[in-house]
C-alpha cells in the first residue's frame, strides 16, 4: 500500500506523517505529479492560507492531477476547503470538486473567537470514514473558515452556526478538523480511510 502526502505551500505535513507513522503506516511527501498518480492513497494536509496555496499547486499543474485523481483523497484542514469550489479567504477559486463555497466565520453577537480553537464536537451520519467513532466524539480544529452545509456533508460542528465538518464525493473525502491532533479518533479516522 502507497501512501503519498501532496507537499505544497502548506504547514502541518510533517504532523501527518509522524500521525501516519504512529499507526505504523509509511508514506511519502512529494509534489512529483506521477508518484501522486500512482499512490494507492493520497492525503491532502495543509495549515496555511488559501490563495498562495491555489497559486502553488497551479504553477505546478498540481491542481489538475488532484482533480483527476481516482484513488481515494483526503484533505485536511486547509485540503478540505482547496477541495471546495470557492474560498473567501482573499476570494480565491479552489479545485471545486466539492461544490460547497468556504466561508468566514463571524463572531457576530456570539462572542465566539475566530480562528475556532480547541476540541469540538463532530456529528456524523454514518459514514465509513467514521467507523468505530463513538457519536458525538470530539476532535481538534484550528480555523477561521468553514464549508457551508451540503449534500456532500458527511459530518456536521458547530460553532455559532452549523457547518461541514466532514465532506465526501465519490472517491474524495475532506475533514476540517486535524486528524493528526485528535487522538484516537483522529488516528481511527486515518486508519479508516487507509482501509477504504
Amino acid at each position: 500500500m502507497s501512501i503519498v502526502i501532496i507537499k505544497y505551500n502548506a504547514g502541518n505535513i510533517r504532523s501527518v506523517l509522524f500521525a501516519l507513522e504512529r499507526i505504523g503506516l509509511e508514506a511519502v511527501v512529494t509534489d512529483d505529479a506521477e508518484q501522486i498518480r500512482r499512490a494507492d492513497r493520497v492525503i491532502f494536509p495543509g495549515v496555511g492560507e488559501a490563495s498562495s496555496a491555489m497559486l502553488y499547486l497551479k504553477e505546478r499543474k498540481l491542481d489538475k492531477v488532484i482533480k483527476d485523481l481516482q484513488q481515494p483523497v483526503l484533505g485536511i484542514c486547509l485540503g478540505m476547503q482547496l477541495l471546495c469550489k470557492y474560498s473567501e479567504e482573499n476570494d480565491t477559486a479552489c479545485l471545486g470538486v466539492f461544490d460547497v463555497n468556504v466561508k468566514k466565520f463571524s463572531a457576530g453577537n456570539t462572542g465566539l473567537k475566530i480562528p475556532q480553537i480547541g476540541w469540538n464536537k463532530v456529528e456524523v451520519v454514518a459514514h465509513p470514514l467514521f467507523k468505530d467513532i463513538a457519536e458525538g466524539s470530539y476532535c481538534y480544529f484550528v480555523h477561521s473558515y468553514y464549508a457551508e452545509l451540503s449534500p456532500e456533508t458527511a459530518a456536521t460542528t458547530e460553532y455559532g452556526i452549523k457547518f461541514s465538518s466532514a465532506l465526501q464525493k465519490d472517491n474524495f473525502y475532506g475533514v476540517q478538523f486535524h486528524t493528526e491532533k485528535s487522538a484516537k479518533a483522529g488516528e481511527t479516522i486515518l486508519k479508516n480511510f487507509i482501509e477504504l
